[in-house]
């Protein structure tokens, strides 16, 4: 961890006033873990990135990943009160080697990373509560409620969305948290249940910036919480129910539509193709399991004022090889889903033990950011760590991703993405999917430079 805690300084500027050029490095070899690495003065390279920061595109809001209640419950009851004060200063802040997270996402209830089934208003099978007399944030005050408040003294910037996985069972037609769709007679109920959560959150000392309104609408596990919801549900609920019912109330708490992945861009075109819903809807979220990360582009070129997010991937050890999955997790999550527009980027479980848990139900060999032994409470951050920490250590919130051109193509294995800073300092981001060196010059305001890039590494570089 010595590494993360150094920063490097070119040994000098390149170009009358250039500022100097420091650069973080990790390798598919694990050699290098965001190491300081040298530049060098303007050489012969096969590439040339050019970089304007008079283009400017979005505004990012923070990179991060779920607080889910797997994930909170090992942090609190895994590791001594030391180690997991460390761990989340670690996470939430960039006070020495801190990563920066200013993004999270909770659930609104269970998913599949929780120890148990349950909704926050549970009933005995065949009776319903319309008037969520039963509603209750008890099983989110025993671990993520706790977890999300340390983040957030550590973290005031630390912007909170959310989702549910499935409505109370007795609003669906299984009557079950697990498979059915949402009875019409409850949309009204279901809103209700949405914007009680945010309310008593906030009294919490949570505020919610977004909701979801179903993850994955499209999918039904067999066993875990799960809520079809095609289009026209979901434009219902939000133009009729959700969207009138946060206005009346005047919350600020944007609403996200689809929230599932790439390979249906149909499904949220639908949705929004609905005027009155459209009307309540700030944004399109996005996951990655399945389809091309251009489909959030296809979406944004026919509605261009709403916002993109990317709100869900999980690494696992169907790929656990580094020289694999670096270059992916940086080609998709972190250049690709901010070149295609998005704001915000979150990986799933920020949190999993050797086990891939704790979880009931769904998936069985999921990584998080990090693996705590509760035993001992180790810490061993993974690939998605690194992937993370090369944009949210550098990026901070209210950056602008702005235009970077050149480095070949596809072909080239180079990918690259650039941002400019509220300070006004640059960060630009390379990820190198080759398996041979590849050497590029950058060309930007005031600066000229060279580097190598390792076979399957990521540099990120600022100035």
């Amino acid at each position: 961890m010595k590494q993360l805690l150094l920063a490097v300084t070119a040994a000098c500027a390149f170009g009358a006033n250039a500022e100097p050029v420091r650069a973080f490095l990790t390798t598919g070899d694990q050699k290098n873990l965001l190491s300081p690495s040298a530049v060098t003065a303007p050489a012969k390279a096969d590439f040339v990135i050019r970089i304007d920061p008079k283009r400017q595109h979005q505004r990012m809001a923070g990179f991060g990943a779920a607080i889910t209640e797997g994930s909170a419950w090992l942090m609190r009851h895994g590791m001594t009160e030391a180690q997991r004060d460390a761990l989340m200063r670690e996470l939430f802040t960039r006070e020495g080697n801190g990563l920066g997270f200013e993004l999270t996402r909770l659930t609104i209830g269970a998913s599949d990373f929780s120890r148990r089934h349950y909704s926050l208003d549970d009933m005995p099978p065949g009776q319903t509560d319309p008037d969520l007399k039963n509603f209750s944030l008890a099983p989110e005050r025993e671990d993520v409620i706790p977890a999300t408040k340390q983040a957030l003294a550590l973290n005031p910037k630390l912007q909170v969305m959310a989702s549910p996985w499935s409505a109370p069972g007795w609003m669906k037609t299984t009557d079950s948290l697990v498979q059915g769709q949402l009875k019409p007679e409850h949309y009204g109920s279901f809103a209700k249940y949405m914007v009680r959560y945010v309310e008593e959150m906030k009294a919490e000392g949570i505020p919610i910036f977004a909701l979801t309104l179903q993850n994955e609408p499209h999918f039904e596990p067999g066993d875990y919480p799960g809520m079809r919801m095609p289009p026209r549900t979901r434009a219902e609920v939000v133009g009729k129910h959700l969207g009138p019912l946060l206005l009346a109330k005047g919350m600020k708490t944007q609403i996200l539509e689809w929230d599932h992945n790439w390979d249906e861009p149909w499904s949220p075109l639908s949705m929004l193709s609905d005027a009155t819903a459209r009307k309540y809807v700030s944004g399109v979220a996005w996951h990655c399991y399945a389809g091309d990360v251009s489909a959030q582009s296809q979406v944004a070129r026919q509605f261009p004022e709403l916002d993109v997010w990317f709100t869900e991937c999980s690494g696992g050890e169907w790929k656990p090889q580094w020289a694999e999955t670096l270059p992916w997790m940086m080609r998709n999550l972190i250049i690709g889903s901010t070149r295609h527009g998005a704001r915000g980027v979150l990986m799933w479980n920020i949190a999993l033990d050797p086990k891939y848990g704790p979880h009931l139900g769904g998936c069985n060999d999921c990584r998080g950011v990090v693996t705590i032994d509760p035993k001992d409470g180790k810490v061993t951050r993974n690939i998605e760590y690194y992937a993370f920490g090369h944009a949210s250590r550098f990026v901070h919130q209210g950056a602008r991703r702005v235009d970077s051109e050149g480095g070949g193509d596809s072909k080239t294995g180079l990918d690259h993405v650039a941002f400019t800073n509220p300070d006004g300092g640059t960060v630009l981001i390379v990820s190198n999917s080759a398996a041979v060196p590849r050497r590029f010059k950058v060309q930007a305001p005031g600066q000229r430079f060279s580097y190598e890039l390792p076979p399957s590494g990521v540099v990120t570089l600022t100035w």
